[in-house]
Parts: structure tokens; sequence; C-alpha cells
């Protein structure tokens, strides 16, 4: 039976190809390239830096340009994106050969938060120049994503009010205890006594906080993630993404993540295409 042979690994090419051949005239990395030129990274407010001594810094296109590419591909981290620049022809071809490292492109998506908002503005505002947007009839939706922080460590005043009984019915009962137990006893329980103590000052600080801040809930490991319900009642600590779709082609055209319920995120999310 006959297959289909490859090429000989080893074997020299007199006119080899180069990158721009290799990648299809409708390939979506072009669109990239045309898109993010045509932008202007002062007007966007992209961070420039520039410097005369030591190695020159990426220009903010470029790093763009290979966000806008992961974000079309659900590539999202900043290593697997630095592995790409290294194998995958098409970032190759997007990024020129260029190879940032992931810690250059995680600070990037740090600093131009805000800019790469206003560039998907910016999508927003092309797509009803070419009357891809109807601007009549939107629908909204959304989708909880769970938070690093556990249930353990998200705190809402009801929450904090029963640790604090708990902790007073514990100290009653060790100060009880303490008028009778022998001498080694006591040291036990004091050790109790001062360790129930530290838990009061630390809930009594959440409690403080919670009425200085005017917020209903306190998460420790992922600060800005609320306790929500995700589905059938069941209950997480979680961020809830909000989209706005338009009619008429089905495109995008605004997007929200919040630590609200429904009812208020979907109000401040369907307010947003206002703008475009």
């Amino acid at each position: 039976m006959q297959f289909i042979q490859g090429k000989n690994r080893t074997q020299s090419v007199l006119f080899p190809e180069n990158l721009d051949q290799i990648i299809d005239e409708q390939n979506e990395v072009r669109i990239i390239d045309l898109f993010v030129e045509g932008i202007k990274p002062d007007e966007h407010r992209f961070v420039i830096k520039t410097t005369f001594e030591g190695r020159p810094a990426y220009h903010p296109k470029d790093l763009l340009k290979l966000f806008v590419y992961g974000y079309l591909n659900q590539l999202r981290s900043s290593r697997v994106l630095e592995k790409e620049c290294k194998r995958n022809v098409e970032v190759m071809w997007l990024m020129k050969e260029l190879a940032p490292d992931h810690n250059t492109i995680s600070n990037f998506r740090r600093d131009n938060e805000k800019a790469i908002r206003k560039v998907f503005r910016y999508t927003v505002s092309i797509a009803k120049e070419f009357n891809l947007i109807g601007g009549k009839l939107i629908a909204g939706d959304s989708t909880k994503l769970r938070a690093q922080n556990s249930k353990k460590n998200n705190f809402n005043p009801k929450k904090i009010e029963r640790h604090l009984a708990y902790i007073d019915n514990k100290l009653d009962e060790y100060s009880r205890a303490l008028e009778t137990a022998d001498q080694e006893n006591q040291s036990i329980i004091n050790q109790e006594i001062n360790k129930q103590n530290e838990r009061k000052i630390f809930y009594n600080d959440l409690s403080k906080q919670l009425e200085e801040t005017g917020e209903t809930q306190i998460s420790l490991s992922d600060p800005e993630s609320h306790q929500m319900i995700t589905r059938n009642n069941i209950t997480e600590v979680a961020y809830n993404v909000q989209t706005t779709v338009d009619a008429k082609h089905n495109l995008v055209i605004d997007y929200k993540v919040t630590n609200q319920n429904d009812s208020k995120a979907m109000v401040a999310c369907c307010a947003g295409p206002k703008r475009y």
C-alpha cells in the first residue's frame, strides 16, 4: 500500500520560501496586521517605553498584534504566547519573528488595560461605520467565572457575626474552665483564650472594613470577587462576565466584568453601547 510521503528533512532547497509566501492571502493575521498598523498608540494612550541605554523596548503595536492574535485564538497565557512566537508560523509572520518573553507580554497587558479597552471600542466604531451594527436591538447574557478565592475566605456581615458569637461562647467556656483548672491546664487554657482573642480582633477588623467601604462582602485572596449564585441555587465566589450583542450580525459590542449580581450588571453593560 502506498502512502503520501513527506519531504526529506536534510534535503537542501535551492529557492527557499519566505514567510510571506507561506501565509495565505486570506489568513486572519493579515487583517490583524492591517488593523493594528492603522492605530495610533498615543491616541489610545498606550504606554510607550523609550530608552537610549540597554536593550530597546518592543513597540506597543507589535505586542498588541500578539495580544489580538491570542484573543482570537483563545491563547490568553503569556507563556503560551511566548512559545507561539517561536513555533507558530502565523505568529512569526505577524511579529516579524520577534519573540518577547512572557514577562514582557504580561507587563504589556497589565500596563495597558485601559488602552486595550479603547481598542475594543475602536473595533466597534469600525463595525458601525461599515454598517455591520444595527444599533436598534441588542441582547445581553452573562456567565460566572469562579475566582481563586474559596468560600471559606469570603465574608459578609452575617458570617462575621456568627464567627464572633462562636468566639464569645468559647471564651465563656474557657473562663469557666479556668476557675477550676490546675496550674498546668491553666496555661493551656490561657493559650486558647489568647488564640480566640486574636481571632476576635481579626473578625472585628473585617467588620470595620465593611462599614468603612460600604461593601457587602470581603474576599481575602481575590479581593474583587463576590459570592453569587451560579446555577441551581449553588453559590460560588466568582466574577460575573456580561456581554452585549447587536442583533444585526451578532457582533459583540460591549462587555463588562463585575462582581455584581445579574440584574445590576446587565443594566451597566447594556448601557455601554450608547457610547460607540
